[in-house]
């Protein structure tokens, strides 16, 4: 399992977070997730190192000008999101297996750059009104903030070709046994076997 890489990207309410924490309880020990670096300030009790690398927009952009990032974005003017290469060298000296949990551009970036150690995998709700849906049931976000995710996640939606791998998430345990054997598959011998599917 050396230097291989899961990608795991879906429009929000797709069911993405639940399918890669099943995946990391199956594989203890062997995979851990890659700390994202940004320029905002911690939240509440984040602390830095466990859930991001807090850095100053000044350090980023001298990381950047020092090609210390496998990928980073500016999201909005100042607020900088990346992975640096140093995390990633990191949990490969551990011999693990790196997990990324990373929005949709985010993961066509991340198998652009790692290529065939990467397997991509693009996690989508059976349909948009089923993820409409799943957002109301969250009951966080106002109506207003649904609509806005919604129409982001129909634009999302147009990134899955660019996927090694499409889960369609409608019933859970389907989701988890399909996403399991993905995962083996690519971990055993670096190919998926997509006939498993058809």
């Amino acid at each position: 399992m050396d230097n291989k890489v899961l990608i795991f990207s879906a429009p929000s309410g797709s069911g993405k977070s639940t399918i890669v924490n099943h995946i990391l309880g199956i594989y203890p020990g062997s995979m851990e997730f890659s700390v994202s670096a940004t320029s905002r300030a911690p939240r509440g009790e984040e602390q830095d190192g466990r859930e991001y690398y807090f850095l100053t927009a000044d350090k980023f952009r001298e990381l950047i000008a020092e090609d210390k990032f496998v990928e980073y974005e500016e999201v909005y003017e100042g607020r900088f999101y990346g992975t640096l290469k140093s995390e990633c060298e990191r949990i490969w000296a551990a011999g693990h297996v790196i997990i990324f949990d990373v929005d949709v551009k985010g993961g066509v970036n991340l198998k652009k750059y790692f290529g065939d150690a990467a397997l991509s995998i693009f996690i989508k709700a059976p349909s948009v009104e089923v993820l409409r849906q799943r957002l109301v049931n969250r009951g966080t976000d106002s109506p207003e903030a649904i609509e806005e995710r919604v129409a982001k996640a129909e634009e999302e939606m147009t990134y899955a070709p660019q996927f090694d791998y499409v889960l369609v998430n409608d019933e859970l345990q389907t989701a988890f046994a399909e996403s399991e054997k993905v995962v083996e598959d690519f971990l055993d011998d670096g190919r998926l076997n997509y006939s498993t599917f058809i």
